[in-house]
């Protein structure tokens, strides 16, 4: 019998009115894989986010998810999601956003202090969840925001340029977190980056440029095939290979 996919896209294209955001657009996610969508501002990451969480219907081609057909609003209660946008209560407090989004995720309240203590500890928020979030900075902000997206310890995690403010220690400790839920608890990881050095950290690659996928593997196949020792000149390279076309 064979394993479903997580996430599975067929022939996605997605756009806005005429305009073409995705073309053409293939994946598949495992249990336990972290996938890294790369690519500058606009290249239509987010848009597949989007996609994947149901944001938007496919305007052709199909989006499974734990293989449903999106949009299902029964399946977010399965995905821990961190958006591009931190959409926090600012009048609250670090743990009382904690606590609210842990409600909605449907987090009993015999596990809320101990989900609670657990996603503050991955960001590194312990000593500030008594603040109100106003008085935070935007990298106190990011961490809380990927707190959220962890409290519930969700089958699929969907974060959108995590690591944007956050100091290269607390990176560390947060991807040291990651690969222990991919590998430890079969959780599927979605994430955008523009970094290079998260790249390196994902199990498969899918470099987006101008909505079209133009290279996908793993870190070290994609140096491989295209005889470099760097993800940013894969990058490159098939930036190229694409113009040439």
């Amino acid at each position: 019998m064979s394993i479903q996919p997580v996430v599975k896209v067929t022939a996605l294209q997605q756009g806005y009115g005429q305009k073409i955001v995705l073309s053409d657009i293939d994946l598949s996610l495992n249990r336990g894989q972290i996938l890294a969508l790369i690519g500058p501002s606009g290249a239509g990451k987010t848009t597949l986010i989007r996609s994947i969480m149901g944001m938007i219907r496919p305007q052709s081609g199909q989006v499974l998810v734990f293989n449903q057909p999106v949009p299902d609003r029964l399946l977010l209660a399965r995905i821990g999601f961190m958006a591009q946008t931190d959409a926090l209560y600012e009048s609250l407090t670090g743990a009382e956003n904690l606590t609210f989004f842990a409600k909605m995720q449907g987090v009993k309240q015999t596990q809320m202090t101990e989900q609670l203590r657990y996603a503050a500890h991955v960001v590194d928020l312990q000593s500030a969840l008594d603040q109100s979030v106003r008085t935070y900075s935007g990298g106190m902000k990011r961490r809380l925001s990927l707190a959220i997206a962890l409290i519930s310890k969700p089958p699929l995690l969907i974060l959108d340029e995590p690591t944007i403010g956050i100091d290269p220690e607390l990176r560390r400790k947060i991807w040291h977190e990651l690969h222990r839920l991919a590998s430890d608890q079969g959780v599927a990881i979605i994430l955008t980056t523009h970094v290079m050095a998260d790249a390196e950290e994902a199990d498969v690659l899918m470099m987006i440029r101008n909505g079209n996928a133009i290279a996908q593997g793993t870190p070290d196949q994609l140096k491989a095939n295209y005889h470099t020792d760097s993800i940013e000149a894969v990058f490159l390279a098939a930036g190229r290979q694409q113009d040439a076309r």
